[in-house]
């Protein structure tokens, strides 16, 4: 059932991937919402909790920001976003000023990965979804300098990117065209500022999740066993019942 015409216009369906729309921007408006719940999804699956921080590269129209920002308590959600007119769009057609001034985000109108420094945080969780499929190598390593420098021992990035036999060789920022890199390539450019580089079995429409994880953050509960939220759940279940047989 196809949504009513004013529907389709408001949410730019039938648009392509870059059009001066607020959802078209940033993706195909029709997988909006399914980006967003993925994305959202993985994070919580990960161990993403209310109360802590987290930096959302590219961050839009507030795609995945909508979700994030009233699930995180106040002042937690940072999100850098080089196009105001874009988040300002997404602010009023997704997720109002009441929610801005109650949860009290904090946002950098820039493309530079030094406003990672900036917000004086130490992040538990860093997001750069469909960023790096869009980025050269010298603008991927510029943000996972950035980013290690601010993580969390613990902490971790979760990105996207576009598996390839070969490396792009283009430099800077991209979209809306695409790049694709070797994994090897990306592992090396984490090892680089000390981040472990996994992929991720969490399906995309398009491109593949990968972490990049702090020396502490703890991804073995996974390696044998698949990242569902129903394993994430019992692990936790079982974490809670541990802290209180030997708090």
């Amino acid at each position: 059932m196809k949504a009513p015409s004013n529907a389709r216009e408001n949410l730019g369906l039938g648009l392509k991937p870059g059009d001066p729309h607020y959802r078209a921007y940033v993706g195909p408006p029709e997988d909006y919402d399914l980006i967003a719940a993925m994305t959202f999804n993985l994070l919580t699956t990960l161990g993403l909790r209310q109360h802590h921080s987290l930096l959302d590269i590219g961050c839009g129209s507030l795609r995945i920001g909508r979700l994030l920002i009233p699930y995180l308590n106040r002042g937690k959600y940072f999100g850098i976003e080089p196009a105001e007119w874009l988040l300002a769009e997404g602010i009023k057609q997704e997720l109002g000023e009441t929610v801005v001034q109650t949860k009290r985000p904090t946002f950098f109108f820039t493309d530079s990965p030094e406003a990672v420094g900036q917000a004086k945080v130490s992040f538990d969780f860093a997001l750069a979804q469909s960023i790096f499929s869009h980025c050269g190598l010298d603008l991927i390593k510029g943000w996972l300098s950035a980013v290690s420098r601010s993580l969390a021992q613990d902490g971790a990035l979760v990105a996207t990117f576009l598996p390839g036999d070969e490396d792009s060789l283009r430099k800077g920022w991209i979209y809306p065209e695409c790049v694709n890199y070797r994994p090897a390539t990306l592992e090396r450019a984490a090892a680089d500022v000390n981040l472990r580089f996994e992929i991720l079995d969490w399906k995309h429409p398009r491109q593949t999740w990968a972490l990049f994880a702090a020396p502490k953050f703890d991804s073995t509960w996974f390696e044998n066993t698949p990242l569902t939220w129903n394993a994430a759940l019992e692990r936790a279940i079982s974490q809670k019942l541990q802290s209180i047989e030997h708090p």
